[in-house]
C-alpha cells in the first residue's frame, strides 16, 4: 500500500487536516460558484426584464406611430374641399374613389365614410355596415388614437376623424390590420420573439394569429403559455406582468430552456380580446457569462488536486509522530487509566505525552466524582432527572417485544414556593431532603425515586400497571399526610401525583415523563391528589407541551413583555387608565400570540405565575408613571384559576406594598364566566380583595351567565360592556338599546361603565350621549409596549366629534 493509501486508510488527524484545508477550499470556490452562478441567474433575468419592457415600449411606438399615420391620412381626407364637396353633393362615386385613394397611399386596410348619424356613404371594404356600432362607439367615446379594436375576431387599429364644413357633417375611419409584418418589424428592431393571440369571448380558447416564430414553434408557445396562464404560474416580483415558462429539447424549435414571456393586452374590449406576448430566452441571455463559469470550475479542480497534494505531505509530517501515542490514547478513551502514557522525547511530542499522562492520573481521580456529580441530585442524594431519563430509556428497551408494564409518577409539591418565600430558601432545602427521605420510605425493592429539579419528584415503577401505580401513590400521599416538623416549623405537605403507564400511555421515555407531567397537572387542577394520564387532559399537542415547558423559564429570562392599551374618559377626553396586558417574545418562535399560550396555562395551572409577573410589571410601571406626574388606574385580567387562589388577595396586597402602588389604582377584571364557575368560591376572593381597596370590573359584560339578582350580590365597581355590543351600535338600534340599558343599570348600582372596541368617531360620540364613562379602542389606541405609553400620553387629544351627524332613529331613543 503506497503513502496514499495509508493515509486514506487510518482515517485520523491527517485525514482531517487535509479534509479541512481541502474543505476550506472548496467552500471557498463553490461558494464563488454559486455567487457567480446566482449573479448571473439574476442579471440575466434582470437584463431579460428590462429588454422585455423595452421591447414592450418599442411596440407600443410601432402602434402609435401607425395611429399617426392613420390619423393624419384621415384629417387629410376631412379637409380636402373637394371630399367635403363630394360630400355635400353625395357623390358617391367620389367618395368612394377618394377614400381608395387615400386608404392606399399607407396601405389602409380599411377606409369608411358615414354622415353625421353614422348612416354608411362609402367603404373600401364589403359589409362595412357591420362596423358602425363600433364607429359610433369610438367617435363618441374617448378613446387613444393607438386603440386596438377586433373586428369578426381580427385585431384592427382603428381611427375616427370627424368631418367639418363647419358643422358636423360626418365621420371617417381608416385602420390597419395588425399583421406578422408589424412582429417581424418588431422583432428586427429589438431581437424579441413576438406571437398575437385572439380570443372571441372570455369563455373561448385563445388563438394564435400570428408569430414572428413560424406557424410550428407558434403553435407549442401557445400551448405552454395558455396552460401557464390558467395554472396560475408564479409571477417574477420584478415584474409582475410576466410569466416564466420551460422549453424542453424535446420540443425542438427556435426556444429552448427558460423562457420569460410578457403580455401587452391590445384593445378594451371585454369580449373579443388580443394580447400580443413578447418573449425572451434566459439561456440565451445568460450564455455570455457561462463560459466564465466554466473557466473557474476548471481552475478550482486544478487547485483542489495540487492543494490535495500539499496536504497529504504535509499531513503526514505532522502526524507521524503522533501514531505511537495513539494506543495509550485509546486505552485512555476505554477507560484504562492504570497504565501510564510512555514519554516521547523533548519536543512538542514529548510534551504532549507528558500532558497526556497528567490527564490520565487527573481523570482517573475525577471520575467517580464527575459520575456522581452527572446523575446524583447533589441537594437529595437522589439520581437526578438525567439519570431517571436514561434509566427509563432502558426500561423501554428491556420491555422489547414482550412489553410487561411498567409505571411512572410525578409529583410537584402544594404551596412549596410560598414556604420557600416565607422561610427562606435553607428551610425549603431541608424540606426537599425530608421528602426525599419520604419518598426512599414508601418506595418498593426495585423502585427508583428521583428529584427532576425544583419541588418536582419522580418514581420509576417496574412491572407495575395502572392500579398498582395508584396504590403507590396514595401510599406517597398517605406517608406526606404527617406534617413535618423543622426547627420551630411544621409544615403540611400536599401534592400532585400523575401516573402513566406503559405501553398503554406511551412506549417511548420521553412521551411517558411529558403524558404523567400532564396527568400531574390536572391532579393539582381538580384537587384530585392522584391523577392516571387521559389523552383529553393533554391540551392539544405535543406543542403545547413544549410552550408549557418553555413558558416556565419565560418570566426567568424576561421574554414576557407588558403592553398597555389606554382608557378614556369621555367626559373629559382625559387619559384616565389602561388595561395590562401580556405578550411573549419567544428567542426562535418570534412573537407569540396569547391565543398560543394563555388557555394552555389556565388549563395547567401556571396561569397563577403569569397573572403574579402582569401584576408585578403593572405594579411598577404605575409606580414610574406616579412619579411622572400621570394618574391613572391599571385593568388587569384575572383568570377562573386565579379566582380559586385563596391566596391572591394576600399576594395582591404584597405586591402592592412592594412597589408603592395604592390598591385603589388597580382593577381586576372578571369574566361573568369565571365568577359562575364556582360561585361561593369566587364571591369570598372578590369580597376580600374588595375589602383590601382593589377596584373589581365584570369584563365582557352580557355574554355570560349570571342573572340580575347574583350582579347585586358581587362587590364590584365597573361594568364592561362587551365590544360586539359597540361595534353594532352605530348599525343596529337594538344593540344600541342593549348599551343604553347596561349604562342605566350600572349607573342606579352605583357602578361605572367602560365600553370596549370603540374605533369611530361616531361610536364615542353615541356612548357619550349614552352617558358612558370610559372608552376603549382602536380609536383610541391599540395596545402598546408600557415603554412607549408615557410619550403616547402627552401626544394624545381626543378626537372631533361636534360635527359627527348621529342618525335620527339613535336621537329619537336619547329622548
Amino acid at each position: 500500500m503506497g503513502p496514499v493509501g495509508g493515509f486514506l486508510s487510518r482515517r485520523g488527524l491527517q485525514f482531517r487536516i487535509v479534509a479541512l484545508f481541502l474543505g476550506l477550499l472548496l467552500a471557498v470556490q463553490l461558494a464563488s460558484l454559486l455567487l457567480i452562478g446566482s449573479g448571473i441567474e439574476r442579471g440575466a433575468r434582470a437584463s431579460v426584464g428590462e429588454e422585455l419592457r423595452t421591447g414592450e415600449r418599442i411596440f407600443l411606438r410601432l402602434l402609435r406611430h401607425n395611429a399617426e399615420r392613420l390619423t393624419e391620412t384621415a384629417r387629410l381626407l376631412a379637409a380636402d374641399f373637394g371630399f367635403r364637396s363630394a360630400v355635400a353633393s353625395r357623390d358617391a362615386e367620389t367618395l368612394a374613389s377618394a377614400l381608395a385613394n387615400q386608404a392606399g397611399r399607407i396601405d389602409a386596410d380599411i377606409a369608411v365614410f358615414t354622415d353625421s348619424q353614422f348612416q354608411l356613404q362609402a367603404a373600401t371594404v364589403e359589409g362595412a355596415d357591420r362596423f358602425l356600432p363600433l364607429l359610433r362607439r369610438m367617435a363618441t367615446a374617448a378613446v387613444d388614437d393607438d386603440q386596438v379594436v377586433m373586428l369578426e375576431g381580427e385585431p384592427f387599429q382603428l381611427v375616427v376623424v370627424p368631418v367639418r364644413a363647419p358643422l358636423l357633417i360626418g365621420w371617417v375611419a381608416m385602420g390597419f390590420r395588425v399583421q406578422t409584418s408589424l412582429l417581424e418589424e418588431m422583432r428586427s428592431l429589438s431581437m424579441i420573439e413576438v406571437a398575437m393571440l385572439t380570443r372571441r369571448s372570455p369563455e373561448t380558447p385563445w388563438r394564435l394569429l400570428g408569430s414572428t416564430l413560424g406557424t410550428a414553434d407558434g403553435e407549442r408557445f401557445t400551448s405552454k403559455w395558455i396552460a401557464a396562464r390558467t395554472a396560475g404560474a408564479a409571477r417574477r416580483p420584478a415584474d409582475p406582468g410576466a410569466l416564466r415558462l420551460h422549453f424542453d429539447e424535446a420540443d425542438a424549435g427556435r426556444l429552448v430552456g427558460a423562457v420569460v414571456a410578457s403580455e401587452v393586452p391590445l384593445g378594451r374590449d371585454p369580449q373579443q380580446q388580443a394580447v400580443a406576448v413578447l418573449m425572451r430566452s434566459l439561456d440565451d441571455a445568460a450564455a455570455p457569462y457561462r463560459r466564465l463559469q466554466w473557466l473557474l470550475l476548471a481552475f478550482t479542480l486544478a487547485a483542489v488536486a495540487v492543494f490535495a497534494f500539499g496536504s497529504v505531505i504535509t499531513a503526514r509530517r505532522i502526524t507521524t509522530p503522533l501514531v505511537a501515542l495513539s494506543a495509550s490514547v485509546r486505552r485512555l478513551a476505554a477507560g484504562d487509566y492504570a497504565q501510564a502514557v510512555p514519554a516521547a522525547g523533548d519536543d512538542e511530542i514529548g510534551r504532549l505525552a507528558q500532558a497526556f499522562e497528567a490527564m490520565r492520573q487527573a481523570v482517573r481521580a475525577r471520575d467517580l466524582e464527575v459520575r456522581r456529580l452527572a446523575f446524583d441530585d447533589d441537594l437529595t442524594g437522589l439520581p437526578n432527572r438525567e439519570r431517571f431519563r436514561s434509566e427509563l430509556r432502558d426500561a423501554v428497551v428491556r420491555a422489547g417485544d414482550a412489553r410487561p408494564p411498567f409505571s411512572v409518577l410525578m409529583l410537584d409539591l402544594d404551596r412549596f414556593k410560598h414556604v420557600n418565600d416565607v422561610l427562606g430558601h435553607r428551610f425549603g432545602d431541608r424540606l426537599l431532603r425530608e421528602v426525599a427521605q419520604r419518598l426512599l420510605g414508601v418506595r418498593r425493592s426495585g423502585d427508583m425515586a428521583a428529584r427532576l429539579g425544583g419541588d418536582k419528584f419522580a418514581m420509576l415503577l417496574p412491572g407495575a400497571d395502572g392500579d398498582a401505580a395508584g396504590n403507590a401513590a396514595r401510599r406517597i400521599l398517605h406517608a406526606f399526610e404527617t406534617p413535618i416538623a423543622l426547627d420551630d416549623h411544621t409544615v403540611d405537605l400536599g401534592a400532585g401525583i400523575g401516573i402513566a403507564c406503559f405501553p398503554s400511555d406511551g412506549d417511548q421515555a420521553d412521551v411517558l415523563l411529558g403524558r404523567a407531567e400532564v396527568a400531574m397537572y390536572a391532579a393539582k387542577r381538580r384537587q384530585l391528589g392522584v391523577a392516571r394520564y387521559l389523552p383529553a387532559q393533554d391540551g392539544g399537542s405535543e406543542e403545547s407541551l413544549s410552550l408549557l415547558s418553555e413558558l416556565r423559564t419565560a418570566i426567568e429570562e424576561g421574554q414576557l413583555r407588558l403592553w398597555l392599551q389606554p382608557k378614556v374618559s369621555l367626559a373629559s377626553g382625559r387619559v384616565v387608565g389602561a388595561e395590562a396586558l401580556v405578550r411573549w417574545q419567544h428567542p426562535t418562535r418570534g412573537l407569540v400570540q396569547p391565543m398560543q399560550f394563555i388557555p394552555f396555562a389556565e388549563q395547567t395551572g401556571f396561569i397563577r405565575q403569569v397573572t403574579q409577573w402582569v401584576i408585578a410589571q403593572g405594579a411598577e410601571a404605575l409606580s414610574r408613571l406616579a412619579r411622572s406626574g400621570s394618574d391613572i388606574h391599571l385593568s388587569i385580567n384575572l383568570s377562573v384559576r386565579d379566582l380559586l387562589d385563596q391566596e391572591l388577595p394576600e399576594k395582591m396586597q404584597r405586591l402592592a406594598a412592594l412597589h408603592g402602588t395604592l390598591p385603589l389604582t388597580l382593577c381586576l377584571e372578571i369574566t361573568e364566566s369565571a365568577i359562575m364557575d364556582d360561585p361561593q368560591r369566587a364571591l369570598q376572593t372578590l369580597e376580600r380583595l374588595h375589602a383590601l381597596g382593589f377596584k373589581l370590573s365584570i369584563d365582557d359584560f352580557g355574554t355570560g351567565y349570571s342573572s340580575l339578582a347574583y350582579l347585586k350580590r358581587l362587590p364590584v365597581d365597573e361594568l364592561k360592556i362587551d365590544k360586539s355590543f359597540v361595534l353594532n351600535m352605530e348599525s343596529d338600534l337594538d344593540d344600541a338599546k342593549i348599551v343604553r340599558s347596561v349604562i342605566d343599570l350600572a349607573h342606579n348600582l352605583g357602578l361605572s361603565v367602560v365600553a370596549e372596541g370603540v374605533e369611530t368617531a361616531k361610536a364615542w360620540k353615541m356612548l357619550q350621549a349614552l352617558g358612558c364613562d370610559e372608552a376603549q379602542g382602536y380609536l383610541v389606541a391599540k395596545p402598546m409596549p408600557v415603554e412607549v405609553f408615557a410619550q403616547w400620553m402627552q401626544q394624545w387629544a381626543a378626537p372631533p366629534v361636534q360635527q359627527v351627524p348621529l342618525d335620527s332613529d339613535f336621537v329619537r331613543l336619547l329622548n
